[in-house]
C-alpha cells in the first residue's frame, strides 16, 4: 500500500470510527502477562485479588509480584463492568508514590477485561518474622532488629502522611521486609487521599483496618478520622514485635442482617485491659462519641501498660513511645514524625540501616507447572496450600517526597 493510499484509508476510517486508529495502535503495542513474565506460582488471596510470583522475562530474570483484580460480582454472577473504583483509586496512588519504605509498583497491565499490578517483590512480611520467633525460634526479636523494623515503619509512614495519604490498614501482614532486612509498607487497597488544610476523611463506604489494629475513636463510631488511626496501628505493630502476639486481640463482631455496624465490645475490652478505660480526662469529647453509652456499660479498669512493658521491654524509653502511640485522644496522639524522633531510637543499640541479619523463614510458594502456562492466574490452588505475599526494597532514612509514574500497558 502506497504512502497516499495508506493516508486515504486513514482519512476514511477517521470519519467513519475515529476511534478505530487508536485501538488498532493500542492492540499493535498492546503485550500479554504471559508474554512479559513467567508465573512461578500463587501467593496469596485477598478482598480485591490474588497474587502471583512472577519472573521477569526481559529484565534479567527479576522477580516481582503480581496482583490480579477479582472482576465484579452481581449475586453468584461474575460480571465484568469495567475498572472497579478500589482498583482506580489503588493504582492512582501507587502509581504517585516513590520512596525507600514504600512497596513499588512497576507496571499496570490490562489483559483479557482484568488488570495487572506488577510489584517489586519481598521475600517476607512482619507476619511471617513474628511467627518463626514464636513457632521456630521461640526467641524474641532483638532490640537492635526491633528497632531497625520500627524506624523504618515510620520512615515510611511519615512519607505517606506527608502526601496526604492515610494507608488506614497497617498490619503485619501489610508490613513487607526484604531478606537484607529493608521494610516496605504494602497494599494500598483501602489507602485515601485527604488534602490540606487537613480535612477529616469520612468513613462512609466501609469499616476501615483489621479489629486489632483499629483505633478507639473508630471502634467508639467516629465517622470522622485522621492520619492518627495509622499511628495507632503502628503501635499495635510494634508492641506484637516485642511480644510476638497481638497486644490487642480481640474477637469481632459480625455485621447484623442490616448491615449495621456493630459495637466491638470484645475489642474495646482487650485495649481497656491494657490502657485502662478512658474518661473526659483522658479523651476530650469522649462522651459524645456514638458508643459512649454502650461503652459506659463495660467493666472498669486501670492503665497496665507500664506493666505490660516492663514483662517484656524492660525500657522505660521504650515503655514512653507506646504510652505516646496509644493515647486515646487523637489529637494529642504521636505522629509517625514525632515518633521517629523519639529518644528510644538514640538510645542504645540503635537502629541500623546496614545489612540487618533477620531470622525468618525461606519464601514458598505454589510452583506453577511447566506446560500451566499462565492458568495459575485463574486456578488458585486450594486454601490450606496457600502462602501468604511479600514484596521488595528501599534504603536508609531520607525523607524524599518526590513522585513518579510507572508505565501502563494494555490502556
Amino acid at each position: 500500500m502506497s504512502l497516499s493510499t495508506l493516508d486515504d484509508w486513514s482519512s476514511t476510517i477517521l470519519q467513519h470510527d475515529p476511534m478505530q486508529l487508536y485501538r488498532a495502535k493500542r492492540d499493535r503495542n498492546h503485550r500479554s502477562v504471559s508474554s512479559k513474565y513467567n508465573i512461578l506460582g500463587f501467593i496469596s488471596s485477598g478482598t480485591y485479588g490474588r497474587v502471583y510470583k512472577a519472573q521477569s522475562l526481559e529484565d534479567e530474570g527479576t522477580i516481582h509480584a503480581i496482583k490480579k483484580f477479582k472482576p465484579d460480582k452481581e449475586g453468584d454472577v461474575v460480571m465484568y463492568t469495567g475498572i472497579s473504583q478500589s482498583a482506580i483509586r489503588e493504582i492512582a496512588l501507587n502509581r504517585e508514590i516513590d520512596h525507600e519504605n514504600i512497596v513499588a509498583l512497576k507496571e499496570v497491565i490490562l489483559e483479557d477485561k482484568s488488570i495487572y499490578m506488577v510489584f517489586e517483590y519481598a521475600e517476607h512480611d512482619f507476619l511471617q518474622v513474628i511467627h518463626h520467633h514464636s513457632q521456630t525460634l521461640r526467641s524474641p526479636i532483638t532490640l537492635t532488629v526491633l528497632k531497625s523494623l520500627t524506624y523504618q515503619l515510620l520512615n515510611g509512614l511519615i512519607y505517606l502522611h506527608a502526601s496526604h495519604i492515610l494507608h488506614r490498614d497497617l498490619k503485619p501482614a501489610n508490613i513487607l521486609i526484604t531478606s537484607s532486612g529493608i521494610i516496605k509498607i504494602g497494599d494500598l487497597g483501602l489507602a485515601r487521599l485527604i488534602h490540606e488544610p487537613l480535612q477529616p476523611l469520612f468513613a462512609g463506604d466501609k469499616v476501615v483496618v483489621t479489629i486489632w489494629y483499629r483505633a478507639p475513636e473508630l471502634l467508639m463510631g467516629a465517622k470522622h478520622y485522621t492520619k492518627a488511626i495509622d499511628c495507632w496501628a503502628v503501635g499495635c505493630v510494634v508492641a506484637e514485635l516485642v511480644s510476638l502476639r497481638p497486644i490487642f486481640k480481640g474477637e469481632e463482631a459480625k455485621l447484623d442482617s442490616k448491615k449495621n455496624v456493630p459495637f466491638q465490645r470484645d475489642q474495646l475490652l482487650k485495649i481497656f485491659e491494657v490502657i485502662g478505660t478512658p474518661d473526659e480526662k483522658d479523651w476530650p469529647g469522649v462522651v459524645d462519641m456514638p458508643e459512649y453509652q454502650s461503652m459506659k456499660r463495660l467493666d472498669h479498669f486501670q492503665n497496665r501498660l507500664a506493666d505490660w512493658c516492663n514483662s517484656r521491654m524492660r525500657s522505660p524509653l521504650a515503655y514512653d513511645l507506646l504510652r505516646q502511640l496509644f493515647i486515646y485522644d487523637p489529637d494529642a496522639r504521636l505522629t509517625a514524625k514525632d515518633a521517629l524522633q523519639h529518644k528510644w531510637f538514640q538510645d542504645d543499640p540503635k537502629p541500623t540501616w546496614k545489612y540487618v541479619s533477620i531470622p525468618s523463614p525461606s519464601r514458598l510458594h505454589i510452583q506453577a507447572s511447566p506446560s500451566s502456562s499462565n492458568t495459575h492466574l485463574t486456578n488458585p490452588p486450594p486454601l490450606s496450600q496457600r502462602i501468604r505475599i511479600s514484596r521488595t526494597p528501599p534504603n536508609p532514612p531520607a525523607q524524599t517526597h518526590h513522585t513518579r509514574r510507572s508505565s501502563v500497558h494494555g490502556t
